[in-house]
């Protein structure tokens, strides 16, 4: 099934955003205040749980089930050395990917995420968005369409990740296309590049921006102009996730700036959202303050792959376990007075 047939109908889906439970985050707030512990000792484990009630719907929310999606695209930008590797190497790791190979098997497994990897056309990079839009609008609706359909109504957790060589570029392009200020600030070395490589990614980016000063603002705009495949596919599998009420944690840069088009247009879309973790890429940081997002760790992580939320999907647990299962103070015949 289609999630949104048309550009309009993503347009409606992104105004029109449902919210979480207040009597839910209410119930789980009195459980907490409940269990065996001075009150706010748990610390942001507390928040979380009352956060995950609210989307839940139930006081007591649990992850049964949870999926890691991982989107992978290709970057027509790649024709002027803005990576460190060829655009081959996506559709290399997509491979690894499905051999078990990658650091997101590993780590998806420990923390108990069911993994899916969708490749989106590796073998028709995006157009290079210097002199065109990086999609027309059939792709662009093509790829959030194909985000959203990672996504199950039973899902209880959805973490996010990606893999595209040349995405950072595209990631800073969309962050400096939907906020305020300077490209320079959003560019980091992404793979590895050396000075002149960043150099190249500061001037593709400001030869992007200038070539559609005068498109529409909108946030498909943004995405089909100067995104890629997969970052419009995390954009609308995290859409489709808040129709359905799915608690959503983000990666590192490139997957957060997927909602950075949707949150300058509507920014009650990132409530539904936790942030798994900074980047080591320095546009990480800047974008999680303007996003009102608190990472839960800081590692210097910059591999992508959704590695960074599978490890944060580990604190998620933890925060679930211990508000489900830690005794009430009158059941464990403890004074509250603590």
């Amino acid at each position: 099934m289609t999630s949104f047939a048309s550009v309009d109908a993503f347009e409606t889906a992104l105004a029109e955003l449902g919210e979480a439970s207040d009597d839910a985050r209410s119930d789980a707030l009195v459980r907490q205040g409940e269990l065996t512990k001075p009150a706010g000792s748990l610390g942001r484990l507390e928040e979380i749980a009352i956060f995950f009630a609210g989307w839940q719907g139930r006081a007591r929310p649990r992850i049964d089930r949870a999926r890691a999606a991982i989107f992978a695209g290709n970057h027509g930008i790649t024709v002027h050395g803005i990576s460190a590797f060829p655009p081959s190497v996506t559709a290399q790791m997509v491979a690894n990917f499905a051999g078990g190979g990658a650091a997101i098997n590993a780590l998806s497994e420990a923390a108990g995420l069911e993994l899916t990897v969708v490749a989106l056309d590796l073998d028709r990079p995006t157009t290079d968005f210097t002199v065109d839009a990086a999609m027309s609008a059939g792709e662009c609706l093509d790829a959030l369409n194909r985000g959203a359909a990672a996504v199950d109504a039973d899902l209880d957790l959805l973490t996010l990740g990606e893999m595209g060589i040349g995405n950072s570029t595209a990631a800073a392009a969309l962050c400096a296309r939907s906020f305020a200020g300077g490209v320079t600030g959003w560019v980091g070395t992404g793979t590895g590049v050396d000075g002149h490589g960043l150099a190249r990614k500061i001037d593709v980016i400001e030869r992007a921006l200038a070539f559609h000063a005068d498109a529409p603002r909108s946030a498909f705009e943004t995405l089909r102009r100067v995104g890629g495949r997969e970052i419009a596919a995390i954009a609308g599998a995290i859409l489709r996730a808040r129709q359905l009420g799915v608690p959503v944690l983000l990666d590192g840069f490139i997957c957060t700036s997927a909602i950075a088009p949707l949150a300058a247009e509507n920014p009650a879309i990132v409530n539904h959202c936790l942030a798994g973790h900074c980047s080591a890429e320095p546009g990480h940081k800047r974008l999680l303050a303007l996003l009102g997002l608190d990472p839960l760790l800081s590692l210097d992580m910059r591999l992508g792959e959704g590695s960074g939320a599978a490890v944060a999907a580990n604190i998620l647990r933890s925060a679930l376990a211990a508000h489900d299962r830690m005794a009430t103070f009158a059941e464990a015949a403890v004074s509250g007075s603590l």
